[in-house]
């Protein structure tokens, strides 16, 4: 079976769901690009938890858990199975690597995945294990965690982290006709750097080595899925490949990234 990558996707807001833009062009592209998975595990932006948590819900429900949209966004299901023992697996290798985990049975999928699943494998046939990110255990525990599930990418599983290269909603309808927040550009491309560089600790001490760090990201939880795509790339160079999918709004950079891991580092080289 092809090992496949990890992915970072930014989900940028729940109306993705029905105006994906050219985040929904990528997307589909890498669809067609990767060999389809036989699951999917995802960590989102917005499954918050002290520790690791994995869903094994048999039939996980599509949560709305947004508010203030419009009506249509609320009947969208994404209605993926689970995969109750890739979930024991996937809890079994986090425990190994020594991180406390527990299962979840009633957890479904919240926007940060349901919403980008929609556009990457819209048949929903795909079963979706969600795992939970820890804000307070910073980028090196997310890192962490998706190198515990790093030789999932042997077995056609597809990991992934979804979050958004920048995320300051403070910056909400300041940004009109075409113009950008100016700390977008100096904040992705610095990262992109880094990860060209393989500079994995430069990206760990993002918040005083990046630019406009805290305009970027007041919080972190958006990026730390970041770090579990970076993690899950395994052992060796990210491979990063940097896929443009334009900014949101102005302030929501909705970068994608795939990482091969070794063997593209080893091409590139």
């Amino acid at each position: 079976m092809s090992r496949l990558p990890s992915l970072y996707i930014s989900h940028g807001s729940p109306m993705t769901a029905l105006h994906p833009g050219q985040v929904g062009v990528r997307l589909a592209e890498l669809a067609r690009d990767l060999p389809t998975p036989r699951a999917i595990v995802i960590a989102s932006a917005h499954w918050l938890a002290r520790q690791p948590l994995v869903g094994n819900h048999p039939q996980p429900p599509t949560l709305h858990d947004f508010g203030g949209f419009p009506r249509e966004l609320f009947a969208l299901q994404y209605p993926a199975p689970g995969d109750p023992a890739l979930a024991e697996e996937v809890a079994g290798r986090i425990a190994a690597a020594g991180l406390p985990v527990a299962l979840d049975p009633q957890r479904g999928l919240d926007h940060g995945a349901w919403v980008p699943l929609r556009l990457l494998h819209p048949q929903a046939d795909i079963p979706v294990v969600p795992v939970s990110i820890q804000p307070m255990l910073g980028p090196q525990h997310q890192f962490a965690l998706g190198r515990a599930l790093a030789p999932l990418r042997e077995q056609g599983v597809l990991l992934i982290g979804s979050g958004s290269i920048t995320h300051n909603l403070h910056d909400w309808g300041h940004y009109q006709d075409g113009k950008q927040a100016p700390y977008v550009r100096p904040f992705i491309d610095w990262v992109e750097q880094r990860l060209a560089a393989n500079d994995r600790d430069a990206l760990f001490d993002y918040r005083r080595q990046a630019p406009f760090a805290e305009r970027a990201h007041p919080t972190d939880e958006h990026l730390l899925p970041l770090y579990f795509a970076m993690g899950a790339a395994g052992e060796g160079g990210f491979g990063a490949k940097r896929i443009d999918a334009g900014v949101d709004a102005g302030f929501l950079a909705m970068d994608l990234y795939r990482f091969d891991g070794e063997d593209r580092a080893q091409d590139a080289a």
